[in-house]
């Protein structure tokens, strides 16, 4: 069978009676009572074929790991000679096959030292029920004759917590009831040091709707609510499952528990008869509805795993109704508990019995958490500077483990860490070297290209070259280039082709004729750079007058730069920026790059450039700033002016920007403010999650015909929000911009993709709207 989602956890249940009366209890007070019909005990058999049964589907679908949980009734009134039993079968079974993770979920009355001790020796993991302190615990947790079970569990979790135990404690699970003080239950639980503690809403249905004692909608959410802050204020003692996957999904993470979010259920349960049943929780909802009709004498878990039934909790997203899917937080709550939503006339497609519980409880967490909650390299430039190099750092560090042993590679990667060394040994002007070619924008777009190269490569892919031969020269000059801009005293010999080398963010060294090939070796003098090549050696770079080098140009920027989080002091001069017409790499934009230009093209460029960011800076002056901070590279691209003639961003580090070379003064000031603005987003967008699921959703667009996926619908906005301010201040302002920027922006704040950064950045958007009308 294809297709399937393989089963990762087993619910064992391994004793189908229990020892305590609880009155909330899913197994023994709900809809389903086939635990009448079924052995106390499971026997050796189905432990057996459980086990094999299990090891069968992990060797088939590769799984690195399998989870058996020990479950009940109460698992231990099993007995410690038949979990011993089940612990040697699936051992047994798994050996070899996949990693095994036992676990036990116990209301802890029988939980003593001999039991403990089989669980040390198989590493079974140890969950116990505790519902708070004793007067939230005896409103449901009782023996049959009323008897408190409190002070029983307390003692089972003090030797749980002692040594030789304390590596076995996996936590508490709590049942919320909204009758309980939800501070006195979460300190009890607290004070007991537990490794987790799960909150779980008791089971209902739209059928057998859940306790609400005031009436109100909410009162779960509230309740938990107040958990959650007096949480908060004692800075999060011990990790709660329930509050960490909604703070996991409201920054675009997965979803921790079963209970909520759009992960598929990897979970079966395999009850003592052998009977295979989806998840027993299900029991809630109506009698048979967990059933499946396999076994485990008879079926495979592949088959289980093809059931209607299992494939419905499957479907993410296309598994919930119709009015979830539209909802903005389903990505968190995820419609709630598959159980949760079941109606006798339609089944399981509906919202949550809970929904206004959890969309109170979702808005409500991330209402008290967005500010620390947000990535900071959203509000701090300097953060996300940092964030850029570091991206870069790990795509070559990739690069490296993929071309390890390489010759020419190793030779250039050994001097680059050396480099590397002198820059961590207080030699300011070897950090500076490196950080000036390893941070340039082509770096990024060169390791990219050699990673792309070095995939295809294996796959089978035609290949012209060997992709570490070129990648090595690539390395090799970067290195070089590093060398000479820290005047270091290092070897530095680099390969060229065709007769010349590029070093990057230097300029082009023409060593010999075209069509020919060679190695020169490079180093640092006191005027410049020199370059000796077989026998001969001669001078280059600043001052040299040599007409085979071919520097980088570079221009200033107009008025000094006060942008936060800039280069520099603000009201200092911001540091020249490189025009860049040589790099072999630039060709990463839309449209191609020009060749090199002439002395009378580049000055007559640099004074277009000069009078569009005086333009810029005297109509739209903030909008200016935050364009110029963190720009390094400009590169002129062919092509003539074109409707909607804006900057073009590309594949490669932050700091580069493509401009049209024949565009007016209007047109590149207009280029330069939104290729910043996309340069901006894209690099929010690497390093920080501003969305989750894109494409899920699709939304209507005032600027487009068909409806965009959230990505593009939040590029749209971040880009034209600068537009029409630019707009605005040369009186060229399009009728009804604003209004559908407006519209724009509210479907941004009802999108279920967005995560907590997402949804801060709308609020800048809107907030940077609101100053362009101003």
């Amino acid at each position: 069978m294809t297709g399937l989602i393989a089963f990762r956890e087993i619910v064992l249940k391994v004793h189908s009676r229990c020892d305590l009366a609880c009155d909330h209890c899913y197994v023994y007070e709900h809809a389903d009572q086939s635990w009448r019909g079924r052995p106390k005990v499971i026997s050796p058999e189905v432990v057996t074929h459980t086990a094999s049964r299990l090891a069968e589907h992990a060797r088939d679908h590769a799984l690195p790991s399998v989870t058996v949980i020990l479950h009940g009734g109460e698992p231990l009134l099993a007995g410690t000679a038949r979990l011993r039993f089940v612990c040697e079968e699936f051992t047994r079974a798994l050996a070899g096959i996949a990693e095994l993770d036992l676990r036990v979920h116990t209301n802890g009355l029988q939980l003593g030292p001999r039991y403990l001790d089989l669980f040390a020796e198989f590493g079974v993991r140890v969950g116990v029920s505790l519902d708070g302190d004793r007067a939230a615990n005896d409103r449901h947790r009782r023996f049959a004759d009323g008897r408190t079970s409190h002070p029983l569990v307390l003692a089972a979790v003090a030797l749980l917590r002692s040594e030789p135990y304390r590596h076995l404690y996996q936590g508490l699970l709590c049942t919320v009831d909204v009758a309980n003080d939800p501070v006195a239950v979460l300190d009890a639980l607290v004070e007991l040091e537990p490794p987790r503690v799960d909150f779980l809403l008791p089971h209902a249905t739209w059928e057998t709707p859940p306790a609400r004692p005031d009436g109100a909608p909410d009162a779960y959410a509230r309740w938990l609510l107040r958990v959650f802050d007096h949480w908060e204020r004692r800075e999060r003692p011990v990790p709660v499952r329930l509050f960490e996957s909604l703070l996991s999904t409201l920054r675009g993470g997965p979803s921790l528990t079963e209970s909520l979010g759009l992960a598929p259920t990897d979970l079966v349960v395999v009850e003592t008869d052998g009977t295979l049943e989806q998840v027993d929780s299900l029991k809630s909802a109506f009698d048979g509805a967990a059933a499946t009709g396999f076994n485990v004498f008879d079926h495979a878990f592949d088959q289980v795993a093809a059931h209607p039934g299992v494939r419905a909790r499957q479907l993410g997203l296309a598994g919930v109704s119709d009015s979830c899917r539209r909802c903005p937080v389903v990505r968190s709550c995820g419609g709630g508990l598959y159980t949760h939503r079941y109606r006798a006339d339609n089944g399981f497609d509906n919202p949550s019995v809970y929904c206004a519980d959890l969309r109170e409880l979702v808005d409500g967490v991330q209402a008290r958490t967005a500010p620390r909650e947000s990535a900071p390299q959203l509000a701090d430039p300097a953060a996300l500077a940092r964030s850029q190099e570091e991206l870069t750092r790990v795509l070559l560090a990739r690069l490296h483990e993929d071309l390890a042993g390489h010759a020419g590679w190793e030779r250039a990667w050994e001097l680059l860490a050396e480099v590397e060394e002198r820059a961590g040994a207080g030699r300011e002007e070897a950090a500076a070297a490196v950080d000036a070619v390893v941070d340039h924008p082509f770096t990024r777009t060169w390791v990219l290209a050699a990673l792309d190269a070095v995939r295809e490569r294996r796959s089978g892919g035609a290949e012209r070259e060997d992709p570490a031969r070129e990648a090595a020269r690539r390395l090799a000059a970067l290195t070089a280039s590093a060398v000479l801009r820290g005047g270091l005293e290092l070897p530095a010999e680099v390969a060229y082709r065709d007769g010349e080398v590029y070093l990057p963010t230097l300029g082009l060294l023409r060593l010999g004729a075209p069509g020919t090939d060679g190695r020169a070796a490079l180093r640092a003098t006191c005027e410049g750079y020199a370059v000796r090549d077989g026998r001969a050696e001669h001078r280059f770079g600043p001052g040299a007058g040599d007409a085979r080098w071919l520097p980088v140009r570079t221009w200033p920027p107009g008025p000094p730069d006060a942008a936060p989080g800039a280069p520099g002091a603000p009201g200092t001069p911001a540091p020249p920026v490189a025009l860049e017409d040589l790099d072999p790499y630039r060709n990463c934009f839309a449209r191609p790059p020009r060749l090199r230009l002439g002395a009378g093209e580049a000055e007559e460029w640099r004074t277009r450039l000069d009078r569009a960011w005086a333009l810029l800076h005297e109509t739209v002056p903030e909008f200016a700033r935050a364009a110029r901070a963190g720009l390094t590279t400009l590169t002129p691209l062919a092509g003539g002016p074109r409707s909607a003639v804006w900057g073009e961003a590309g594949r490669h580090g932050p700091g580069a920007l493509g401009v049209p070379y024949a565009a007016g003064v209007r047109e590149t000031a207009l280029a330069l403010l939104t290729g910043r603005r996309r340069a901006r987003l894209r690099a929010l967008t690497e390093v920080a999650d501003l969305y989750a699921l894109d494409g899920a959703w699709q939304h209507p667009s005032p600027w487009r015909e068909r409806p965009v996926p959230v990505s593009r619908l939040l590029a749209d906005v971040h880009e034209r929000v600068a537009v029409e301010a630019y707009r605005r201040a040369t009186a060229a302002a399009e009728p009804g911009g604003a209004d559908r920027i407006h519209r724009a922006l509210d479907r941004l704040s009802g999108a279920a993709e967005l995560t907590s950064t997402g949804k801060r950045l709308v609020e800048e958007l809107r907030w940077e709207l609101k100053g362009v009308g101003a």
